[in-house]
């Protein structure tokens, strides 16, 4: 197993913070000229946590944030929660969460975990997560009771992703930790296995970046259309990009260029539904449909093709992504009636809605025809004596239907009726660096980098496959973050 976390020591994240961000605090050319323990890729919450450890530990460390300050953060902006095990009910969290809970949930998604000794491992060490967190300035807020069924799972931050990520700058500020935004790492120098140093480019300007040590945590490759065509073909003309624009994998593509082996399948990715009409990138949680679990979800064609209530949310929104990119031209329709319409998170953008099943197949440029008999055939297959809670896992279910629907099965048959178009929303890629115990970058020759440290996305492959868990993103993040950061001071010494 890994070795175990750095200790955490009182952090001062309101000492003399003048705003929310981390101006640069010297010249480029003062960098450039300097030595660093640890440079860390990426400004999201992986790398900020790794930067922060790195500090506590006593390196010396630079932070490098391609974004622009206003967009700093990477998809953590978007976030607002974090899964993790629990002993008891709190003040922020319903009831307990075992290890063996979390571990069961996590093997059940998907195809399971990647590498199980490094899942086990997350799963460990999620449980003080929130202790680091806290530490850095994180306040927590009451658990959200709804439909989405994470009042007891997950831990929610107040004022969601922006908050988190402003928190860690701040406390980044106060530790004296250098940050540069605008300043994307277009190369890595090798020595043999040793990093010796990193390009980088800031506004139109370029320099050479010395460090003892390297923290990559600059996320997947999702906003790289070119490269998911590779693996998806056309159909990845069609997805929309629900985080930042900046997670193109160039880092990861530096790394595999050196010799780095990878982890996770190529086709693996994070995906939801989301909004058809959502923007192309960075729509973030906002664009994002929860609707399918209590109406049916149909294809261009006005036929259903999965299972809208095989489980529990959380577990399964993330399998619709993929279902939805299997579609003919990518996309979907979800359909629901007046009945459940306040039992889920609007839209963003308002729904079409009408009198009638086939007006409303209309008006979304469907077949009416085809319409109206797949929403009949599904209420007629409905069973009559279910007991309807969208709590947990209720008896209303159909029979007799291909595919059935195994949960919350209720008649389409109370107008309005309403109905919005969706398509896959590519959270992150799973495809990336495989890493050994201490979080270090594994050569496809079996050997490792000697000081190449990786956290959060880039190296989730390590842990997922198919499947995923709401909030687990930030869990991996968190506690890969807080290991690479830890290893990477310690072998600065």
């Amino acid at each position: 197993m890994p070795r175990g976390m750095a200790n955490v020591t009182a952090a001062r994240p309101d000492s003399q913070a003048t705003g929310v961000g981390l101006p640069v605090s010297r010249s480029l050319a003062a960098v450039q000229n300097e030595i660093w323990d640890v440079a860390v890729v990426g400004g999201g919450n992986a790398a900020l946590v790794a930067a922060l450890t790195a500090r506590r530990a006593g390196a010396r460390v630079v932070l490098l944030e391609r974004s622009p300050r206003w967009m700093r953060g990477g998809n953590t902006r978007h976030t607002r929660n974090i899964r993790c095990v629990h002993r008891a009910a709190d003040a922020y969290n319903t009831g307990p969460y075992l290890e063996d809970e979390l571990w069961r949930d996590l093997c059940a998604v998907g195809d399971g975990p990647s590498n199980e000794r490094l899942a086990r491992f997350t799963v460990q060490a999620s449980e003080t997560a929130p202790q680091l967190m806290s530490s850095l300035g994180v306040r927590w807020q009451p658990p959200l009771a709804s439909t989405l069924h994470l009042d007891r799972t997950n831990r929610f931050f107040l004022g969601g992703g922006k908050a988190l990520v402003n928190v860690y700058y701040r406390a980044a500020e106060a530790m004296e930790i250098t940050a540069i935004y605008d300043s994307a790492v277009t190369a890595l120098e090798f020595d043999g296995l040793r990093c010796c140093a990193l390009i980088v480019k800031s506004g139109e300007s370029a320099f050479r970046l010395r460090a003892r040590s390297v923290v990559c945590a600059s996320g997947g490759f999702e906003a790289n259309v070119d490269w998911l065509r590779q693996y998806w073909g056309p159909a990845a003309n069609n997805y929309i990009i629900r985080g930042t624009p900046y997670n193109d994998g160039s880092i990861l593509r530096e790394l595999m260029d050196a010799g780095a082996a990878t982890a996770g399948h190529q086709l693996g990715f994070h995906a939801i539904a989301v909004d058809a009409r959502a923007p192309r990138f960075d729509g973030g949680i906002a664009t994002r449909l929860d609707v399918v679990p209590f109406g049916i979800a149909v294809n261009k064609d006005g036929q259903r093709f999965y299972d809208e209530g095989e489980d529990i949310w959380p577990k399964r929104y993330a399998t619709w992504g993929g279902l939805i990119g299997q579609q003919p031209d990518q996309i979907a329709f979800g359909l629901w009636d007046s009945k459940v319409s306040r039992l889920f998170l609007p839209p963003m953008y308002p729904p079409a809605s009408a009198g009638s099943v086939g007006e409303l197949a209309q008006q979304l440029g469907l077949d009416p025809t085809s319409v109206s008999s797949t929403v009949k055939q599904f209420n007629a297959a409905v069973l009559g004596d279910g007991v309807f809670d969208a709590t947990r896992l209720d008896t209303c279910r159909t029979v007799g239907l291909d595919p059935p629907k195994s949960h919350w099965a209720q008649r389409v048959d109370t107008p309005p009726y309403y109905g919005i178009p969706m398509r896959p929303g590519v959270t992150f890629t799973y495809m990336g660096v495989a890493v050994d115990d201490d979080a270090r970058v594994l050569c496809a020759d079996g050997k490792r980098f000697d000081n190449v440290f990786a956290a959060g996305e880039i190296m989730s492959g390590n842990i997922l496959s198919t499947g995923y868990l709401a909030g687990f993103g930030l869990t991996i993040g968190t506690v890969w973050g807080r290991h690479a950061g830890a290893e990477a001071a310690r072998y600065v010494g």
